[in-house]
């Protein structure tokens, strides 16, 4: 399914003047004198790059991203692809985002990284890109950048790790590593079982191999359009991965050729089909904010709402965890996204272009599914409806959201007291404490964790549950806060509440033994407290200090927005000309 002879959208082939490269290397002038001699002190001949397709290879690889450690071999097999289709690849090195070690979280720059995709792009003498990524924040940085450029773009997933394994288990990544450090919490393994799942766990490179976050995202790029057939779930080590890589290069010359840009890819209708992808997949929370932050940098408008309204239309079709039982490996040999998106062609676009097609009708015509354990018939979902829930009520004015087929549905209609607390150390520190007198019933509530409260809203939002509740079999509990959580999370965990508490939400105003009332199917989250009440306490409310004193994160919190609308900058999100620089 990774064709690079396939026809896209576009007929017409531009001449070699009419490259935007030609404008640093063509003309004869100064600059352009300047700009080949200092291309041959890099070694390269004339016949080598002029008149050429000039590619940019942006490659988010680093010695700390074990969810990329295999980038640098795929972007050599992209410029492969790219010298074999008569293009000149520039590889290009980005910020990378480790979900695993960079704190406080990747999030915080998500948005730098856009940043400097985008001005990369626009910068240099490139007339299309290859985009490298895949670990969680990555996918949306780069592709929020590349939209804002607007050059035609191809994106290769860095793709699942392979399934982890455990005695006579097989392991999830994420998904597997909360369940079993809460089974270690309950006293029901040790030290030694636990030595030998940080050994099993996760054992290749790629991101993880749950429908968490970075599979959810990379699918989400797959559906919109701009990867090629199938690529999202390609293992990182398979061979088909490092010939999907090749593909891509193939593919993107004759996009550049064509010029056939991002912004013709990544319609209204593309973003409508991401999300109900994503919904039907029973894929992370974290997609709607990313996905709303994506669709406003291609000036496409989508919401909440849309959320909401898409969830009510489309079944969940794929059993994966963390809300259901397979992976990613799974995944791509019961039919991978071609198949799946064959079972909701009812509800797709099925005539808008992507990279590969001239439609996406193309693009998934034939695809066959070969396990329907793994890809659910239509007759046969996992859920009825979507698999994330948009909140509304007088504790999420803004909306909030919640995963509810990770949850126990004995959770999903539930009043209870509030526990609060202020900040997530604060929770760290007192959650075992046992005059808390927590039971099942009671609401945990943590603030301060959000856009600007986390500061930038840490993957909290699967708050810990006492060991002493864990030791009595409890695994669940409902748990609410303005924070994100990772897609291989699970649980009653209500997240993203907005306005956060940090700039005076009404999360900041509950206190502890207040009752809350979350109802799933009424699509409800309640503070039981009557309006004058809330009204004295606003009254008392003060905002703590800003974060941050200088730098990036000054920046930061000056621009961040909500949750609800994408945590994008300000001055990036609205629209406005930025013209191309001028190089001659």
């Amino acid at each position: 399914m990774t064709d690079a002879s396939t026809r896209g959208p576009g007929t017409g082939r531009i001449a070699p003047e009419e490259l935007r490269s030609h404008r640093w290397f063509g003309t004869d002038g100064l600059r352009s004198f300047s700009h080949r001699a200092r291309t041959r002190q890099l070694g390269y001949l004339p016949e080598e790059h002029l008149g050429k397709p000039v590619i940019a290879v942006l490659n988010t690889w680093s010695d700390i991203n074990p969810c990329h450690t295999h980038l640098r071999d795929r972007a050599q097999a992209v410029k492969r692809g790219v010298w074999q289709a008569g293009g000149f690849p520039l590889e290009f090195p980005v910020s990378t985002l480790s979900e695993t070690f960079q704190k406080p979280t990747p999030m915080l720059y998500r948005n730098l990284l856009a940043m400097e995709t985008e001005e990369l792009l626009r910068s240099y003498p490139v007339d299309g890109a290859v985009l490298l990524g895949g670990c969680d924040k990555s996918t949306p940085a780069l592709l929020m950048g590349a939209a804002s450029a607007d050059l035609p773009t191809v994106f290769v997933p860095a793709g699942p790790m392979l399934p982890g394994h455990w005695r006579n288990e097989v392991l999830g990544s994420g998904t597997d590593m909360w369940r079993y450090w809460d089974e270690r919490r309950a006293g029901t393994i040790g030290d030694c079982e636990m030595a030998e799942l940080e050994n099993g766990l996760a054992r290749s490179p790629g991101h993880c191999m749950t429908m968490g976050t970075a599979s959810t995202l990379t699918a989400a790029a797959e559906v919109l359009g701009v990867t090629l057939p199938g690529a999202s779930s390609i293992p990182a080590v398979d061979s088909g991965h490092e010939r999907m890589a090749a593909a891509s290069g193939l593919r993107i010359v004759d996009l550049v050729m064509r010029q056939v840009t991002l912004s013709q890819i990544l319609t209204p209708e593309a973003y409508e089909d991401a999300v109900a992808t994503v919904l039907a997949l029973g894929g992370s929370t974290n997609a709607v904010i990313h996905l709303i932050a994506m669709a406003g940098r291609s000036g496409v408008k989508l919401t909440l709402d849309d959320f909401d309204r898409i969830a009510r239309t489309v079944p969940v079709l794929a059993d994966l965890r963390p809300g259901g039982r397979y992976l990613m490996e799974d995944f791509h040999f019961a039919g991978g996204l071609p198949g799946f998106l064959g079972r909701l062609t009812d509800v797709l676009h099925l005539d808008r272009p992507t990279v590969a097609h001239d439609t996406l009708r193309e693009q998934i015509d034939g695809a066959p599914v070969h396990n329907s354990d793994v890809i659910r018939e239509r007759s046969d979902p996992l859920a009825g409806e979507g698999g994330v829930a948009v909140l509304r009520g007088n504790l999420c004015p803004d909306g909030a959201v919640i995963k509810h087929i990770a949850a126990e549905p004995r959770l999903l209609r539930h009043t209870g007291p509030a526990v609060v607390f202020d900040d997530y150390r604060e929770l760290q520190r007192t959650i075992n404490d046992p005059a808390l007198a927590l039971t099942p019933d009671h609401v945990l509530v943590l603030r301060n964790a959000g856009p600007q409260g986390g500061p930038g809203m840490p993957e909290y939002g699967m708050l810990p549950i006492p060991d002493y509740l864990l030791k009595q079999g409890v695994r669940d509990m409902v748990r609410i806060s303005d924070a994100r959580m990772s897609g291989t999370s699970y649980g009653a965990c209500v997240l993203h509440i907005a306005p956060e508490s940090f700039v005076g939400g009404p999360l900041a105003l509950v206190r502890t033994g207040d009752l809350i009332t979350l109802d799933v199917e009424a699509r409800l989250l309640r503070l039981d407290v009557d309006d004058e009440e809330l009204q004295r306490r606003r009254a008392a409310w003060s905002p703590p200090p800003a974060r941050y004193g200088r730098g990036y994160g000054a920046l930061y919190q000056d621009q961040i927005t909500q949750a609800d609308t994408g945590c994008d900058f300000a001055f990036l999100a609205r629209q406005g000309e930025v013209p191309d620089p001028y190089a001659g």
